[in-house]
C-alpha cells in the first residue's frame, strides 16, 4: 500500500481564517496575525460551524490497495474519485493481496488454491475471447488497484473519526493513518482537526464493540455515563425553547 499526497490547497491556514472572518465581517488580514492569534482562532473554528473547512482540499493517490477497500472508500459521496478501470485493464499478471489473518501454512495453502483457480479461470476466459469487462466477474475482491481521491478538510475529518477507529479493517485504518500523516506533514495545524471519534468526543462511537475488545475503550467515558447524560440532556432539551442572539466580536460569534 502506498499513499501519495498529490496536491493540497496552498496557504490553507490563512484561507480558513479568511473564510471565517468573512462570515463574521471583521475584515482583518489573518496573514498579519501572530502565531498565537492564529491558533486562538483555529481552536475556535474546531468547535463551531465547519463550512469553512470545505475550502481546503487534498488529493491523494492510493496504490496497491484492494478492490474490497475501494468499494468501502467510495461510499463517502462528497468526495471525488478516479479509479483504475478493470473493465478495460487486463490484470492477469497480478496477485491478490493476502490478508494478515492468512498466517498459517494451512490457511495459505487454501488461499493459494482458491486464488489460482480464479486467476487461471480469468486468463482462460480472456484466451477464449471473452471480453475483459466480462471476465473480471470472477476476480477476487482483493485484486490490487489504484485510486485517486480528493477530499476537503471537513470530509477528511468526518471520515477519519470512524476510519481511524480500531474497529475498522486494517487496510482502511492504515490508509487513513497515512493520509493524516501526509496532511499534518504539510499542514501541522491540522493535527487537531483529524482525530478518531473517541478523541474528539471522549466516548466510543461503537460501544458494543469497544467494551468487548478495543484497547482504547478502558480510558474513554463509560457507556453507562454517556447513556445517562443523553437522557438528562434530552429531557432538558424537550422542556425548553431558546434562541441565541449571536453577535460578532473579536472575529468570533459570541
Amino acid at each position: 500500500m502506498k499513499v501519495t499526497l498529490l496536491s493540497y490547497t496552498p496557504d490553507a491556514l490563512n484561507l480558513l481564517l479568511v473564510t471565517k472572518g468573512t462570515r463574521l465581517a471583521h475584515g482583518e488580514d489573518p496573514s498579519t496575525w501572530s502565531p498565537e492569534k492564529k491558533q486562538e482562532h483555529l481552536d475556535y473554528m474546531r468547535d463551531t460551524i465547519k463550512s469553512s473547512w470545505e475550502f481546503v482540499d487534498y488529493a491523494f493517490k492510493i496504490e496497491g490497495v484492494t478492490r474490497a477497500f475501494t468499494h468501502q472508500l467510495v461510499r463517502t459521496r462528497p468526495d471525488s474519485y478516479a479509479q483504475e478501470a478493470m473493465r478495460v485493464v487486463d490484470v492477469r499478471e497480478r496477485a491478490a493481496v493476502i490478508p494478515e489473518s492468512v498466517n498459517t501454512q494451512e490457511r495459505q495453502s487454501a488461499w493459494e488454491r482458491a486464488e489460482h483457480a480464479m486467476m487461471n479461470g480469468y486468463a482462460e476466459l480472456i484466451g477464449l475471447g471473452v471480453p475483459v469487462q466480462d471476465a473480471r466477474g470472477i476476480l477476487p475482491t482483493n485484486i490490487p488497484t489504484s485510486i485517486i481521491v480528493k477530499k476537503n478538510l471537513r470530509s477528511l475529518a468526518n471520515t477519519a473519526e470512524l476510519r481511524l477507529c480500531t474497529r475498522t479493517q486494517g487496510e482502511y485504518q492504515n490508509v487513513f493513518r497515512e493520509m493524516k500523516r501526509l496532511v499534518v506533514e504539510v499542514h501541522p495545524w491540522a493535527e487537531e482537526f483529524i482525530n478518531v471519534y473517541c478523541v474528539n468526543h471522549t466516548h466510543c462511537a461503537f460501544p458494543r464493540y469497544g467494551e468487548k475488545e478495543c484497547p482504547v475503550y478502558p480510558v474513554v467515558m463509560p457507556n453507562r455515563i454517556v447513556a445517562d447524560m443523553r437522557k438528562t440532556i434530552k429531557a432538558r432539551f424537550n422542556s425548553v425553547r431558546h434562541e441565541a442572539a449571536m453577535v460578532a466580536k473579536d472575529g468570533k460569534a459570541q
